[in-house]
């Protein structure tokens, strides 16, 4: 057999010779073979395109991540260039909004959250919302048109958030003080009372370079907690407190620390918000677990989960969409933390649902079931998507499938004696 016929032998690969070929590559990285990685890493190489079916685009990201990774620990040897760094594009609001739209990845925790939300302060007069999410408060317009249309009037909205996040697309080219100034003259349009507060997380001393992912900006966890209370957030006990976390905690390390003894950032994190005395917590995140220390084993989460958004943007996209190569593009920059780093610098340390929801059970909190209500909001909006989408409970949790794939779940807590 010719070269190209070598070729388009190996471009019909199915997604388990793929995986078995990226595996194969993760191994030899593992144990340090260059020799053979560099053989493995030719194979996928005309295996992988990024504009070929969903498997192909995203080994295309595997296949760089692992290059990525293996240019840094043996450049030498290696002979290849892993210095090329992904582009990183600033949106305007009005292609965030396109952005948040294409999918509901986002959209389903926007709307499950929302729903438990105005459940939750059903009658109150004055509610304070700590945002912790990834973005720009495109989750809040919906929210303060529905608080706008409350029979008995809608309360006073207070906003906070932090000054900065985690270094991850989508990534906005106006500031949050404008985002938050757009957002209150949405409310002012609906005649909700509004206020808007960014406090300010930044160190108070200088963090190492080498615990930053490449090429990001900075954002540090442990300052952010020192500013988790009740004084620096200007708490008010005449306000309903909501915590708000969309696809956030994941970014919170999950090695233990010592202090506390077997505490990590995102167990203080959970302990720390609970402590303010919400009356309702939303958790919304990605339903899968990347905090494998093993390469080999994350190679295998991420072929089997992170197909899921190429699939879906294979049913409506065409294969040269610009907007669908600057999404996949995204997901790609999740790809190259999850692969190529170790240590600090790896900031994607997804857990399932189970996991995630046991760490709240150890804090002191109770989760709340949703009601129909919500259900029905969520299936009504899985609707203007592509078939393929879904949604299921798993006991007090609601996930969004794909194809039956589990690929985001919502859950709502409480702390422990507050439950109605």
């Amino acid at each position: 057999m010719n070269s190209e016929g070598i070729h388009l032998s190996l471009r019909s690969l199915d997604g388990g010779c793929l995986e078995k070929l990226l595996l194969h590559c993760a191994s030899a990285l593992e144990s340090n073979d260059v020799t053979l990685a560099q053989q493995v890493m030719w194979v996928l190489n005309n295996v992988a395109s990024s504009v070929g079916d969903p498997n192909q685009r995203l080994t295309s990201w595997l296949l760089r991540a692992l290059i990525s990774r293996a240019s840094r620990v043996c450049p030498a040897a290696m002979n290849i260039d892993g210095s090329s760094t992904i582009q990183r594009r600033l949106m305007s609001v009005t292609e965030l909004a396109g952005y948040v739209d294409l999918i509901p990845w986002h959209r389903f925790g926007f709307c499950a959250s929302n729903s438990a939300i105005l459940k939750a302060i059903q009658g109150v007069p004055r509610v304070h919302i700590l945002d912790f999410s990834i973005t720009h408060c495109m989750q809040w317009p919906t929210l303060i048109d529905a608080l706008s249309k409350r029979p008995e009037g809608p309360p006073t909205l207070r906003i906070t958030v932090p000054s900065s996040r985690p270094p991850v697309p989508p990534l906005l080219n106006v500031s949050t003080e404008e985002v938050g100034l757009r957002l209150g003259n949405f409310a002012k349009s609906r005649d909700v009372p509004f206020e808007f507060h960014v406090f300010d997380n930044s160190p108070s001393c200088t963090v190492p370079d080498e615990i930053l992912c490449k090429g990001a900006p900075s954002f540090h966890f442990d300052s952010l907690l020192g500013h988790l209370n009740p004084s620096m957030l200007n708490l008010r006990d005449d306000e309903a407190l909501v915590i708000n976390c969309q696809h956030w905690l994941h970014y919170l390390s999950d090695e233990e620390k010592g202090i506390p003894q077997g505490a990590s950032l995102r167990d203080i994190f959970i302990n720390t918000i609970k402590a303010l005395n919400p009356q309702i917590i939303v958790v919304v995140d990605e339903d899968s677990d990347l905090s494998a220390s093993s390469l080999t084993s994350r190679i295998t989460t991420c072929f089997n989960y992170l197909w899921i958004p190429f699939d879906a943007l294979e049913t409506f996209l065409p294969k040269d969409s610009s907007q669908r190569i600057e999404y996949e593009s995204d997901i790609g920059h999740k790809i190259e933390n999850i692969i190529s780093y170790e240590g600090f610098q790896r900031i994607e340390r997804l857990e399932s649902c189970i996991k995630l929801s046991q760490r709240w059970k150890n804090a002191g909190c109770t989760s709340i079931p949703f009601c129909e209500e919500t259900v029905k909001e969520v299936r009504a909006l899985l609707d203007e998507h592509a078939g393929g989408w879904g949604m299921k409970r798993e006991e007090d949790m609601l996930v969004l499938t794909w194809k039956g794939h589990n690929s985001v779940f919502a859950t709502t807590w409480v702390p422990n004696g507050l439950e109605d």
